[in-house]
């Protein structure tokens, strides 16, 4: 379907939503109060459209009225005073959602942003789970939480609740930790279908599709032929392959390929988690990677992707050594590191092979670009927001010598400056580009840093490549962060202003939202979001945060079993 026509089908079906969710007391000037409504607003509708000015009534969780509502009672009003009011943001990987669980003030991180619902998951995933895989649950309020299943998982989400929208996949990475554990070995044809049993289970629960996380252990062992059959039962459900590709610098248009091969087989689409073109030799393929991408939506495969504004991205510093030494394991490789030998061996492999996911050839083989954002407790504090050659001179000790002694610590998280502003701006301009953070829940008070993409991500499209750049419009910004990205996740009810629609929606000065966080000093929310609703409810209410627990977890479409 090529995109004109998409965005037909779209407004025939938000047409037929509202006109579902208006009664008589649903029109302007009907008998029934509105519970909220904001007056006075330029309204961005989330489409695409220019900009409208009127008012928005809401009753309870569903826009009722749009339009103007001069003169209609209501519980509440709040005057936008000529600011934008939009659709709730969709943070399309927003990681982890245990957290919001077992360190709640977490979500503000993403509620200043606007963000209203966030697509949980990449490799990982909160379920599938086992015995070794959650040795022991985690304690909330005093009670440890177990679970094997989404089903299981979600009954203590919500008993708990959460002030946030949650969409979650499941992830292939997590479905062979349960089955295969962590090394590099395949399935029998016996375990294959136990992991087709987890992936059913999941989507049986609520999942949308299935993700995957290919440049990490033990992922990366996955064949292209494993992860057509685990997602096929996805498909079966109208499920989506959402993916970390296998590679993203020079091997770049061969992992699309791979993933566009996976959703064809399977009977997918094709999402592409935060694209990019890593390592300066490699700048060049990002125009190649979305003209190939294009080519293949023309040809009716329904392919998108999405993108942080950041030219720095997130990685664990061990992922600076070729995916194959973990082959048997994290913990029995991270023992050799000990060896002085065996660290002259792999600095040789480092610096003098291309044929992987070097990322020490990503940053011009530069210590100095490679910032450390978070390390285990034992390990020195002082190195955290240092670069690797700032770490080695606190440490007292030579560059690769900081670099192994860091690797062998376990856990420690580095963000290398891999990728420039010109493949930014490219992918901003195609039209199937949404936005994400590829960041959990942050709270400052419990998380020593983080990427600043954390706090700042969506802010910044406006702050930046709105306002200060002028490579997207305002309308286009909002529409990549709302519908665009609602259609991917199949919610049909939301990422759009207008009546029978969810009440997810976002007040702001365009003029006023920026983000504050900053490499080396991340732990900054952004400013300027004034208003944000989730399902009715402000949970930011004139620049406050509430204590309201609004949120969902919003499951993949009720009844849509297997086809």
């Amino acid at each position: 379907m090529n995109a004109g026509r998409g965005r037909e089908v779209y407004g025939a079906m938000v047409l037929g939503l509202a006109l579902m969710g208006c009664g008589r007391g649903d029109v302007p000037g009907g008998p029934e109060p509105f519970d909220v409504l904001i007056a006075d607003a330029r309204i961005v509708d989330g489409a695409g459209n220019p900009w409208v000015r009127g008012d928005i009534g809401l009753r309870g969780d569903r826009i009722a009225a749009v339009g103007d509502l001069d003169g209609h009672a209501a519980a509440r009003t709040i005057d936008a005073a000529d600011r934008v009011v939009t659709p709730g943001f969709f943070d399309m990987m927003g990681q982890s959602s245990v957290v919001l669980i077992t360190d709640p003030p977490s979500a503000e991180s993403k509620l200043r942003q606007g963000i209203t619902t966030y697509l949980s998951g990449e490799g990982g995933s909160a379920a599938p789970q086992s015995d070794v895989t959650q040795p022991e649950g985690p304690v909330v309020n005093g009670e440890e939480l177990r679970w094997r299943t989404y089903a299981e998982y979600f009954a203590h989400v919500e008993r708990l609740g959460i002030p946030i929208n949650v969409v979650h996949d499941v992830g292939l990475t997590q479905v062979r930790r349960v089955v295969l554990g962590e090394e590099d070995v395949q399935p029998t044809p016996e375990q294959l279908e136990e992991m087709k049993a987890l992936v059913r289970q999941a989507m049986e629960d609520g999942a949308v599709g299935t993700s995957t996380s290919l440049i990490y252990p033990p992922a990366v062992y996955a064949t292209t032929e494993e992860l057509v059959e685990l997602t096929r039962v996805a498909g079966e459900y109208g499920g989506t392959y959402f993916t970390h590709m296998r590679n993203e610098s020079h091997s770049v248009l061969e992992a699309i390929r791979e993933a566009i091969e996976i959703g064809v087989r399977a009977g997918t689409p094709v999402h592409i988690y935060h694209l990019k073109a890593a390592g300066q030799e490699n700048w060049p393929l990002m125009a190649e990677a979305l003209a190939l991408i294009d080519s293949a939506r023309v040809a009716g495969i329904d392919v998108t992707a999405d993108i942080y504004p950041y030219i720095r991205n997130g990685i664990g510093l061990g992922s600076f050594l070729h995916p194959r030494h973990y082959a048997d394991g994290t913990a029995p490789f991270l023992e050799t590191l000990a060896d002085p030998a065996v660290r002259a061996e792999l600095r040789r492999e480092v610096e003098t092979t291309s044929d992987w996911e070097n990322w020490y050839r990503h940053v011009g083989m530069d210590w100095d670009k490679v910032l450390i954002v978070s390390a285990p407790d034992d390990v020195d504090e002082r190195v955290i927001n240092r670069s690797i050659a700032e770490a080695a001179d606190i440490l007292g000790t030579e560059e690769w010598d900081a670099f192994f002694d860091l690797v062998q610590a376990g856990g420690v998280s580095v963000n290398p400056q891999s990728m420039n502003e010109e493949q930014k701006r490219q992918a901003l301009r195609a039209e199937f580009v949404m936005i994400d953070t590829d960041a959990s829940p942050t709270n400052p008070a419990t998380t020593a840093s983080a990427h600043p993409r954390a706090f700042g991500a969506f802010p910044r499209v406006i702050a930046k490549y709105v306002r200060e750049d002028g490579i997207l419009s305002l309308e286009d910004a909002v529409r990549r962060m709302t519908s665009l990205a609602a259609r991917r996740l199949g919610l049909a009810d939301r990422g759009l202003i207008a009546p029978g629609m969810a009440a997810d929606l976002v007040l702001f000065d365009p003029d006023e939202v920026r983000d504050m966080a900053r490499f080396g000093d991340a732990m900054r929310y952004a400013e300027g979001m004034d208003y944000v609703f989730v399902n009715g409810v402000p949970v930011i209410d004139d620049g406050a945060l509430t204590e309201a627990q609004p949120g969902r977890l919003l499951r993949r479409e009720t009844g849509a079993g297997p086809r």
